[in-house]
């Protein structure tokens, strides 16, 4: 499954794109039905053994339920390139009725490790209410 990113501020009324300082983020991946709890503690356990990395204490397995959302294709790169894709969905949340709700939703298709920037795709997801 695709790494997955929430991004948001304690305020989302200051949810800026031109200010990312502020912004709290959780990355996901989506694991199969078969996967439980005692299967995910069970390989915690072992990779902490393994490898000695202070951030497996912040790994955590949940569900994730969104509600009701709008959401967008983006072809392209991260950040600037991002920034007219996410406007659009804004602007069709508000002329649909819905306000924002909830945490921006990022769907990375391919790694910007491995692919060139105009090639990434991202599926931009917003949590909306009426």
């Amino acid at each position: 499954m695709p790494l997955e990113g929430l991004w948001w501020t304690d305020n989302m009324e200051e949810f800026s794109l031109e200010n990312r300082e502020n912004w709290k983020w959780t990355m996901m991946i989506m694991q199969p039905d078969l996967i439980n709890r005692d299967m995910f503690l069970q390989a915690l356990e072992e990779t902490q053994t393994k490898k000695d990395n202070p951030r497996l204490e912040d790994i955590r397995f949940e569900t994730f339920n969104e509600g009701i959302c709008m959401q967008i294709f983006h072809i392209g790169p991260y950040g600037e390139g991002e920034r007219e894709t996410i406007s659009k969905l804004h602007d069709e949340i508000d002329s649909q009725g819905y306000q924002l709700a909830g945490k921006h939703h990022e769907i990375y298709f391919n790694s910007p490790l491995r692919t060139a920037p105009e090639n990434l795709k991202t599926i931009i997801r917003q949590p909306v209410t009426k």
